[in-house]
């Protein structure tokens, strides 16, 4: 195995196992830094190890093994295993067998001990943009790099936010467990977000081969719907279920068979999962049933809405999705709300109606890749073939996933080997 193909390994094994394998960890520990040095130390080694040993069958109960067995020595040098042993050894089974299997064990205790870090990481002693900094490095496994990108941060600001988190978490000796009833709205907000985040990540990916990563959103979806067990009396977490819900009823129709992403307008709905449809349609009447008014999370859930009800692309409902925009904008005042707005806008009044909109939006989104796709699509359907040439190419050399790139590339391509006939 070669050196590359090992490191690709770790990383896609990170992805999928760092939120349970820290969680496990920061329960068996105590020490929430701590445990997410241990996994990055059984990472290093894993890097060391597997191009000859192979990848084991089960890499995560590996990378927590490994862990586990550093975290022991570091109690031996502390003079403090004795008080640990029996933490671990109720766990021992579960991460060492040789057939365990991949989710790591019981499936539900597992999702506790993650709810629980997406709690700690939400702790109010520490700020907002590190409070998401940090839980999406140890919950989703994202990097430094991935985490700028979603948060339009500099890699060395995400790498301080969560140096200095890990470190205020440590002082104030944050406990690993849910708040108190009484704790738990405060936190609402930054747990809602990080959650949708994490499904943001699923449902987009902002890096790497593939556009979407389907178990990263299930994780999501599992989150909130453990979090509402837990705060019944909240419309937006059912308003974050079905949002949630109606977007990933989309992903088998999300990917064309060169595993490239299919605009909503060219999928094939037939192909879309009409239980989550259903699922979402549920949590959403649950949510308006509160009778409070949507929110943030309610108000994009009906937009979803709106899409996954549709029985085809000319009968959705783009008056209402302006409607709900504008509602959405007046909440919470954001460009890229303003650019799906627009997006709106011309499929009711055309793209010269919502070019001037976009237009508007360039100094605040310039490195965003969706804004330059969305100008590129409405310069095309102008007919302004060069200008949008130019802006795919620019999207494509955005940071965002390969096949997405892909796709811009191929669409700038097509378009200039059809200038010279345009101007004949």
């Amino acid at each position: 195995m070669t050196e590359e193909h090992a490191r690709r390994a770790v990383e896609a094994v990170w992805r999928s196992e760092s939120g349970r394998i820290v969680a496990a960890l920061t329960r068996q520990t105590g020490d929430f830094g701590w445990a997410e040095d241990l996994a990055q130390d059984a990472l290093l080694e894993a890097l060391a190890a597997w191009p000859t040993a192979g990848i084991p069958d089960n890499p995560g109960a590996w990378l927590m093994s490994v862990a586990k067995r550093r975290a022991i020595d570091g109690w031996r040098r502390r003079e403090r295993l004795a008080a640990r042993e029996a933490v671990l050894g109720s766990d021992a089974i579960l991460f060492e067998r040789e057939d365990a299997v991949p989710s790591l064990g019981d499936p539900d205790r597992i999702d506790d001990d993650v709810l629980r870090l997406v709690f700690i990481a939400c702790h109010p002693v520490i700020t907002a943009q590190a409070r998401l900094a940090l839980t999406l490095r140890t919950v989703a496994g994202l990097t430094t790099e991935q985490i700028g990108r979603m948060l339009l941060m500099t890699v060395p600001a995400v790498q301080q936010r969560i140096v200095r988190a890990k470190r205020t978490l440590a002082e104030a000796d944050v406990p690993f467990e849910v708040p108190d009833r009484a704790e738990r709205p405060g936190r609402l907000a930054s747990v809602l977000q990080v959650i949708y985040l994490l499904f943001t990540e699923g449902y987009a990916a902002g890096g790497g081969d593939a556009p979407i990563r389907p178990d990263v959103a299930r994780e999501a979806v599992r989150l909130a719907r453990q979090l509402s067990a837990l705060m019944p009396d909240e419309p937006e977490v059912f308003s974050l279920i079905a949002l949630m819900e109606f977007q990933s009823s989309r992903f088998a129709a999300r990917i064309d068979a060169e595993g490239l992403p299919v605009t909503l307008g060219d999928q094939d709905r037939r192909r879309w999962d009409r239980s989550a449809i259903t699922r979402g349609e549920q949590a959403l009447a649950t949510a308006t049933g509160f009778d409070r008014g949507l929110g943030y999370y309610g108000l994009q859930a009906a937009v979803a809405q709106c899409y996954a009800t549709a029985p085809a692309a000319a009968d959705t409902d783009w008056s209402l999705i302006v409607r709900l925009y504008d509602a959405l904008d007046a909440l919470t005042p954001s460009p890229v709300i303003r650019l799906n707005r627009a997006v709106a806008v011309s499929m009711i009044d055309g793209p010269e109606a919502a070019l001037p909109d976009v237009e508007s939006l360039r100094s605040e989104l310039v490195e965003f890749r969706p804004f330059h796709a969305v100008l590129g699509e409405l310069l095309e359907r102008v007919c302004r073939t060069d200008a949008a040439v130019t802006a795919y190419r620019t999207a494509a050399e955005l940071p965002g996933n390969d096949a997405e790139a892909t796709v811009l590339r191929r669409r700038a391509a097509a378009l200039n080997s059809a200038l010279p006939a345009q101007e004949l």
